[in-house]
């Protein structure tokens, strides 16, 4: 079944009604090029339309809980549950960057870490 293209995200999840979907053409209009492939929607694009403006609600208080608690006339833990539900939605990126090498060597030479667990660490990063 083809269907006329939504017009923008929320369509689109509504649209899936929430379903995993992979988009297939990807066209860059100002330069009118069309890229063909299956490409998977970002993780915020892949939440529901009222997760979506959660979100974006909950960045433009700059994290105020306070603030969420007005905007949607509901308790503090509310809002601390539908922020832990939709965290659980998505995969976060580690954000401890690795130690450098010279660190590791170093901590391995002062008897901190073990050999094996030097040699660990150095090839994680590869």
């Amino acid at each position: 079944m083809t269907r006329a293209a939504p017009c923008d995200w929320q369509e689109l999840i509504q649209l899936t009604e929430g379903q995993p979907f992979v988009v297939e053409r990807v066209r860059l209009a100002a330069k009118d090029i069309a890229i063909e492939g299956a490409f998977a929607p970002p993780q915020l694009a892949q939440l529901a339309a009222d997760d979506q403006v959660f979100v974006a609600a909950f960045l433009k208080s700059h994290g105020s809980i306070k603030e969420m608690e007005q905007v949607f006339g509901v308790s503090y833990p509310t809002v601390k549950a539908r922020l832990n539900r939709i965290a659980g939605r998505l995969d976060f990126v580690e954000t401890s960057p690795a130690a450098p090498r010279g660190e590791v060597l170093e901590r391995l030479a002062n008897g901190e870490i073990s050999a094996e667990e030097a040699i660990a660490e150095l090839e994680s990063r590869q």
